[in-house]
């Protein structure tokens, strides 16, 4: 994969363990975003840190992160605590002829930052519909949307991309030139994510078909 020129955005989120690897670029920042489906959100309270896995949608410059209005995530990250948000799509498992040389193939982002909480209604409902749409594109108009209870239990917040980076390993294992020559065998083995057969809910009234969204979706990503 061929890497971007940009300059890192902030000394904070410039990588500095295998450097090569690192792409500012914010179109690859943008598709792991959009590919990956959870990403973990860093903080900390009176000291103790927290690594919360949590859905995630981007929506131009922003990422939005949804939770409870009772979540301690969203109490503190809502209140300007600092954060550090984070996705990892893993593409494959190097394997090479030494121990110490295995490896993963991966793409990473990171996104450092003080979130906003969102305000206005139109706004976190818009936010409730990217979630959605991230999830299987098309759904939001497949569901009955968020009530007003539910908007009013929910809390969203919105993280600008202006701090992020991507770190980008690819290609086959990196062993030491002596072991060449040892009947080890070496390389690759690829890894995807894949859609398994569909489970209907047990309670789902007979005559119901598969929406379209979603045999679209699953078809997409088998083999």
């Amino acid at each position: 994969m061929a890497r971007s020129f940009s300059p890192a955005p902030s000394d904070r989120v410039r990588v500095r363990r295998a450097p090569a690897r690192a792409d500012y670029d914010r179109a690859t920042i943008d598709a792991i975003l959009d590919e990956a489906l959870v990403a973990h959100l860093g903080f900390a309270v009176d000291g103790q840190p927290y690594v919360i896995p949590t859905l995630h949608a981007r929506v131009g410059d922003e990422v939005y992160i949804h939770g409870s209005t009772a979540s301690r995530m969203v109490r503190t990250t809502g209140a300007g605590v600092g954060c550090c948000l984070t996705a990892t799509l893993i593409d494959g498992l190097v394997l090479a002829r030494s121990a110490f040389n295995h490896s993963m193939n991966y793409r990473s982002a990171v996104v450092l930052g003080e979130a906003r909480l969102v305000e206005g209604d139109d706004e976190r409902m818009a936010a409730l519909e990217a979630f959605t749409e991230r999830l299987i594109p098309g759904r939001w108009s497949e569901c009955r949307p968020p009530s007003r209870q539910e908007l009013k239990g929910t809390q969203i917040l919105a993280l600008h991309l202006d701090e992020s980076s991507a770190k980008v390993r690819d290609g086959g294992p990196n062993d030491e030139p002596e072991d060449y020559t040892l009947d080890h065998w070496a390389g690759v083995l690829p890894l995807r994510l894949v859609p398994g057969e569909l489970e209907p809910d047990t309670k789902l009234r007979p005559g119901i078909p598969v929406p379209e969204s979603v045999i679209d979706w699953t078809a997409a990503r088998r083999p």
